[in-house]
């Protein structure tokens, strides 16, 4: 097994479809260097996570139009139970309950913090890989 070998955390990122982009919340992740698998409905995300039942965690997007927060978690939760579910948008328009996290607004350093906790030896060791790489293209 190889040293370099580093088994990057992946999350399932239910985000609102908005013509002519990708997901904001998938790019911020992924200059983390994490993996991310994106669904842009309930219904999407759903069939999503029994394609691929291993993600390390979800992000939710409560201002889904198509079902509501609360319903979607107990949902989500049917597939995987203990699967960590953090939520993103205004609690007061968007109640959901049965996530691990809330964040009140989009922020990028606080979200990769949440997911950093999540698996966060996994983290630490995209970290050291990173220092590696820079140091390494430095000398």
């Amino acid at each position: 097994y190889n040293r370099w070998m580093i088994l990057r955390p992946c999350f399932l990122v239910i985000d609102r479809e908005q013509f002519g982009s990708i997901s904001t919340r998938k790019l911020v992740i992924e200059t983390a260097k994490f993996n991310v698998i994106t669904a842009y409905s309930s219904v999407e995300a759903l069939e999503t996570l029994k394609k691929f039942p291993n993600v390390d965690g979800v992000v939710l997007d409560a201002g889904l139009r198509d079902l509501p927060c609360s319903e979607l978690v107990v949902l989500l939760r049917q597939f995987r139970p203990e699967v960590p579910i953090v939520v993103v948008g205004n609690s007061e328009r968007h109640p959901c309950a049965g996530s691990i996290k809330r964040l009140e607004s989009f922020d990028p350093k606080q979200l990769l913090k949440i997911l950093q906790q999540i698996e966060p030896e996994m983290s630490a060791k995209i970290d050291v890989r990173e220092r590696e790489l820079d140091e390494a293209e430095n000398s």
